[in-house]
């Protein structure tokens, strides 16, 4: 399975996870604040990795080539698009994790 596919997987678990034990993170404008603060700085971090050449994509697998370039060809600040939905995946589950494992403490306290 490609890169590209993964990642589409990935952020449709994660958004079914969200609606599937109730936390519905994304339906709230905290989160998008929230995630907004976050893609802000993956941003920063894959740009550098990826733009040094530190970390490098096969381009079968994802959207675009191997060309390095700053925006364009399937890559955004220097990385793959599909690093965004896979750190999206990623924030998302963490959080949902969280808010759910705290209400289920919370509600044990009761």
């Amino acid at each position: 399975m490609s890169y590209t596919a993964l990642a589409v997987v990935g952020v449709l678990a994660a958004l079914a996870l969200d609606r599937l034990v109730g936390t519905r993170l994304t339906s709230t404008r905290s989160w998008w604040t929230a995630y907004g603060i976050i893609i802000f700085f993956q941003l920063l971090t894959n740009g550098w990795l990826t733009g040094r050449g530190i970390v490098r994509y096969n381009a079968a697998e994802i959207l675009g080539s191997e060309s390095i370039t700053f925006v364009g060809d399937g890559r955004l600040v220097y990385a793959p698009v599909e690093d965004l939905a896979f750190g999206f995946a990623l924030v998302l589950t963490s959080c949902v994790a969280w808010v759910w494992l705290g209400r289920r403490a919370t509600e044990g306290e009761a």
